[in-house]
């Protein structure tokens, strides 16, 4: 730990750490909110991994940095999510580690509560819910914004659309003791996507425990279009089949249902050809999925606004295809080799 002394106890010191390519529009507010919590200062650091960004990313934190003694860069020359996370775990001088995104602003109160939650509970993670708010008030940035928060579009993604209390898969943003990186081994730098959900289901199957607590919250920002959402959709999907060959536990059902909805209506769609009853099971599937989209976008018509209710079921319905199609265009990952080249665009990396 930097900086001076702390009335923290040492186990209860925070290492922050936050991989960063290219995130010159969103890695000032994310540090701002990190480095005024709360939190002593002196009792945590915040290690940002920089990718080899070209957009004057890791000028931004230099700037930064003479005003917060507690706030370090560091060179990730692959420019790789897992790699840079892994990177910054080993760089941490704490017994307790968050992984931060840099697309996201944290609550005040983000790092009390999830060393609180800790000592309350005894687990190994803890982790809360992220409320997804739009990159900007255009009608196609809050449609972005609405299918990452509704229900219908994401399904039963807890941290996105619950609020309940208790031990839980997965969560975004997981502060962990130190002890279960160390048994369980660091992130899968195989894995460019999906990398958390390996994570923690490794974590489960050596008997650790995760737990989802309201008190832990922070705020994503999302795509800026639903044209940009959906090109980032396919490309994660693209990584599931992969995944689940990597840890048959990484992923559910959930993850699955959009391919096999797609082949479903791929099915009927080739049925309906010469087929008049599939003609009208189609058609009847297709508007029941409009009914019920529409009724949930209804229930969030206050939040959202008419015109995001009115278009919410149609940007679902592309979501859906698009995630579907990323997931069966994966299979060549299965037979071919997974890209290792960094998911976030920018320069070559050398």
């Amino acid at each position: 730990m930097r900086g001076g002394a702390s009335s923290v106890p040492e186990n209860l010191m925070v290492s922050i750490v936050i991989p960063m390519r290219n995130e010159s529009e969103h890695i000032r507010g994310c540090l701002d909110s990190l480095l005024r919590q709360t939190y002593e200062a002196n009792s945590y650091e915040v290690i940002v991994v920089d990718g080899r960004s070209s957009d004057g990313s890791s000028q931004i934190v230099r700037s930064m940095q003479s005003n917060h003694p507690n706030l370090l860069l560091i060179d990730n020359p692959s420019g790789i999510t897992p790699v840079g996370m892994n990177l910054g775990i080993l760089k941490a001088t704490n017994k307790i580690i968050v992984i931060a995104g840099a697309h996201a602003i944290y609550s005040s109160e983000f790092l009390r509560n999830c060393v609180e939650k800790l000592r309350e509970t005894g687990a190994d993670v803890v982790g809360g819910p992220i409320t997804t708010i739009p990159a900007d008030y255009s009608l196609s940035a809050r449609l972005a914004a609405a299918v990452l928060s509704s229900p219908f579009g994401v399904g039963n993604s807890h941290f996105r659309t619950s609020l309940k209390e208790g031990y839980v898969d997965t969560v975004p943003f997981g502060a962990f003791r130190v002890d279960v990186l160390r048994k369980v081994g660091l992130f899968n730098e195989k894995l460019l996507r999906n990398q958390d959900n390996d994570l923690s289901a490794r974590i489960r199957s050596a008997g650790g425990k995760i737990y989802f607590s309201p008190t832990i919250s922070a705020h994503y920002i999302s795509a800026r279009s639903v044209g940009e959402l959906l090109r980032q959709t396919y490309k994660k999907a693209q990584w599931h089949l992969f995944t689940l060959r990597q840890n048959i536990s990484a992923l559910s059902l959930r993850h699955l249902t959009p391919a096999l909805f797609l082949i479903f209506l791929m099915c009927l769609t080739a049925a309906a050809i010469n087929g008049f009853w599939a003609r009208i099971a189609l058609l009847s599937v297709l508007l029941t999925y409009f009914i019920v989209g529409f009724s949930y976008s209804l229930r969030e018509r206050a939040q959202i606004g008419p015109d995001v209710t009115l278009f919410l079921p149609l940007a679902c319905l592309l979501f859906h295809f698009s995630y579907g199609i990323g997931t069966l265009v994966g299979f060549r990952y299965l037979v071919g080799a997974a890209p290792t080249k960094p998911i976030r665009s920018g320069l070559p990396i050398q």
